[in-house]
């Protein structure tokens, strides 16, 4: 099932996305006060949420709605995996974080600020005079439907809603001024997600997902999420060790190789440019970046 946050006729609301992807049907505001009450209350929902997504009568073409990010105000940080595909590590190798063309002995764990998170067909802002070297990385997003703490890897899919796509805008200038990672990660409008969260009963397989990202319709990036260093149960594992997760909670698992910065020179995202991230079984996540 696909489950969209949009705005209509100035309303926000809850949704299913139909399965063409073309319409939608609206939640009552009454049963499903926003995607983050559904996620925490999906099995009290579930079979209303089944319901409804058969009432194809009540579907409304998309074209007439917005697409917001599906969870727009998350609760807390989105929590990121950096460095989590080996060909990325090489491309990148010298460049963050040491020399090493290696898997890292330890996960990069950081968290990238987004509130609000940034949507489908959003504008991405340039910040000039903070950034000049805006970048994409395409990801595969896990979200948390109850929680959870020091998960054994062989429950960790019990914790998980769903999956979006995620596109971890980089400031690679600000991101190479700091240690931490934060501040490169965090300028406003650069946590674009969506266009809507696929439940996990309709993919089964998340390690075996193409994923890939298009500047002005060129590829950039072409991957599996097969090849993963760390896999969802090993990444949700490894977080909850000491810290606690939430429903709505949202994991960015890690991007493969032809980032920006990796190409020699550096193809950095341009004024007007539009950057598209696509994952299969899930959908297509377009965004334009401020001229």
């Amino acid at each position: 099932m696909k489950l969209a946050t949009l705005k209509y006729k100035n309303t926000e609301l809850t949704a299913v996305i139909t399965p063409s992807d073309d319409a939608f049907i609206p939640l009552d505001s009454g049963s499903v006060k926003s995607m983050q009450y559904l996620i925490e209350n999906y099995d009290v929902l579930r079979q209303y949420l089944l319901r409804k997504s058969s009432d194809s009568g009540s579907a409304i073409p998309l074209k007439e709605a917005v697409i917001l990010a599906p969870i727009p105000y998350p609760k807390r940080n989105i929590i990121c995996l950096g460095k989590n595909y080996l060909e990325h590590v090489k491309e990148i190798k010298g460049i963050t974080g040491g020399p090493k063309d290696t898997a890292p002995e330890y996960a990069i764990y950081f968290t990238k600020s987004a509130y609000p998170c940034n949507h489908h067909e959003g504008i991405i802002k340039r910040h000039p005079g903070i950034t000049e070297k805006i970048d994409y990385e395409v990801e595969l997003t896990i979200v948390i439907g109850k929680t959870g703490f020091q998960i054994p890897k062989d429950k960790a899919f019990d914790y998980v809603f769903g999956y979006t796509i995620g596109n971890d805008i980089s400031a690679r200038d600000v991101q190479n001024r700091h240690v931490n990672w934060f501040m490169g990660k965090s300028l406003d409008s650069h946590c674009p997600v969506g266009p809507w969260i696929v439940t996990k009963d309709d993919i089964p397989n998340p390690r075996n997902l193409k994923i890939s990202s298009t500047v002005n319709d060129e590829i950039r990036q072409k991957g599996n999420t097969s090849d993963m260093i760390r896999d969802i149960p090993q990444i949700i594992h490894e977080i909850s060790q000491g810290y606690t997760l939430f429903p709505g909670d949202m994991i960015m698992t890690g991007t493969p190789k032809g980032v920006g910065m990796g190409f020699n020179p550096p193809r950095y995202l341009k004024a007007g440019d539009t950057v598209s991230c696509k994952i299969e079984n899930i959908g297509t996540l377009t965004n334009y970046i401020e001229k």
